[in-house]
């Protein structure tokens, strides 16, 4: 074969190379360039395509690594045999398969776990990227430290003592891809069933995997301070499960007197724990952060977990657990024997990226943004009859109460014909539990521009006051006042 005939895009943003590499894969996958064919020299096609040789270099290294070509010495490369090749098969040829249903599309969506990724700070995390992998630092390929690199450990620890007031060594802090995965690593270091108390309503998420992980799980109402204490006696509890600075979904924060409830709760007896789970406490928008519960702890009861998901982006899945000394021993004899499930790649980009004070920077402008979002929908919501917000001063949703007589599954009907995708607050119950007496939906706004909350909430006036407008004149047709 004498040459490839092929466009390239000098100023597309993919590398010359990669277009090669691409497009001679897909000749090869398709069978237009055949088994035993020969391929140009790089020489030749590099004068054919007018690119640099080391372009084309760089393209055929690419295709003999992943077994597409072979290179024979003093002959050239030629198209190996695909027998045995992985290669993924195009959705159009693929067998097609019953495929399910759409689910209904919205042209707003209060989903109370977005995030804003159009703010994702590409700049600074391409620029971390390329600063670490620069030097061929083959060690960083290499399983590391189960419980995470030692730099991203200190530099949570300083973090977390200078934002969170939580008191601890880098030893203690356990590096984990997502809340999930260390969960599942504390149940390993307990080494048994825990009586776990999880508040109610709740991140149901935590709940099911304690649950599935064979822990006797017990739900907790809550007061307007929080988990309520007799509740939690009466339980038999030796954990609690708790969010104090903003829970979820209600948005309770926890006043300092019960935290010292809960924290004699669990000093009280040996063997008694609370997790405490921060997960945005980075977002405030009334009154100055109340420190977190560990930072209180003289006895060693708190575990403390939090997470980057919120704060930066969910798919960093990079999140931590503060372990206190009581149980360190425990985690060196059965938690130290599962390999770190964050790549040691991802812990240095995490690291630089705090301590260069590009998080510091990052969380300014998030916090100025969401700020700007969570008051153009308390705007908005003044506007609505029959409701009473609340929840509103931390994170990145709240809640809306319906004092007009709906049912939660009308107040969603009637925002999704307009249109609108909304939260009822009885899916964030645990089993057992019945729908609250009084219609209450979530509202997150981090995922939505100013303009487009406006929009929406002007929608929704419509769609909510329709019910009141209905009950004034059936009251006046029945004579009341």
């Amino acid at each position: 074969m004498n040459e490839i005939t092929m466009g390239l895009d000098v100023k597309s943003d993919r590398p010359l190379y990669e277009q090669i590499y691409q497009f001679i894969k897909e000749e090869i996958k398709s069978g237009r360039l055949a088994f035993g064919e020969r391929l140009p020299s790089t020489r030749k096609l590099a004068e054919h395509l007018q690119v640099s040789r080391s372009t084309v270099d760089m393209a055929y290294e690419q295709l003999l690594s992943e077994g597409y070509i072979e290179s024979v010495p003093c002959r050239g490369y030629f198209i190996s045999e695909l027998d045995g090749i992985y290669h993924l098969v195009p959705k159009n040829h693929a067998k097609k398969q019953k495929e399910p249903l759409p689910e209904k599309c919205y042209a707003y969506d209060f989903s109370p776990n977005g995030v804003d990724l159009g703010s994702f700070p590409y700049n600074a995390w391409r620029k971390l990227s390329k600063n670490i992998l620069m030097d061929d630092k083959k060690e960083l390929f290499m399983l590391g430290a189960p419980a995470g690199e030692a730099i991203l450990q200190e530099t949570i620890a300083d973090y977390l003592h200078q934002a969170r007031g939580v008191a601890c060594r880098p030893e203690q802090v356990i590096i984990g891809a997502g809340t999930d995965y260390l969960l599942m690593l504390l149940c390993s270091v307990w080494g048994g069933r825990r009586k776990i108390a999880m508040e109610n309503p709740t991140y149901k998420r935590a709940y099911r995997v304690l649950k599935t992980l064979n822990n006797e799980m017990y739900s907790v109402s809550l007061d307007k301070n929080g988990m309520r204490m007799e509740e939690l006696e009466k339980s038999g509890a030796d954990v609690a499960y708790v969010m104090p600075s903003h829970q979820y979904p209600l948005g309770t924060v926890m006043p300092m007197k019960r935290r010292m409830k809960l924290l004699g709760w669990a000093g009280e007896k040996p063997g008694r724990y609370i997790i405490e789970d921060d997960y945005d406490s980075e977002f405030r928008y009334k009154g100055k952060p109340i420190p977190c519960l560990q930072g209180f702890d003289r006895k060693g009861c708190v575990i403390y977990l939090g997470t980057f998901s919120k704060s930066i982006a969910p798919a960093i899945r990079v999140s931590y657990m503060v372990l206190p000394d009581s149980l360190m021993e425990a985690y060196k004899s059965r938690g130290s024997v599962f390999a770190s499930t964050v790549s040691r790649v991802d812990q240095m980009i995490v690291a630089g990226f705090l301590r260069e004070g590009y998080y510091e920077r990052h969380l300014n402008k998030m916090r100025a943004l969401y700020r700007g979002r969570h008051d153009a929908l308390l705007e908005g919501l003044k506007e609505i009859p029959g409701i009473t917000v609340h929840g509103e001063n931390a994170g990145v949703h709240l809640l809306v109460t319906f004092e007009n007589g709906m049912t939660e599954a009308e107040v969603i009907a009637r925002a999704g014909k307009e249109g609108i995708r909304v939260y009822g607050l009885s899916g964030y119950y645990t089993e057992n539990t019945q729908e609250t007496q009084k219609a209450t939906v979530i509202l997150g706004y981090a995922n939505l521009e100013e303009s487009e909350i406006r929009r929406a909430v002007s929608d929704l006036k419509k769609a909510w006051t329709v019910r009141n407008v209905s009950m004034k004149k059936a009251g006046e047709d029945n004579g009341d006042h």
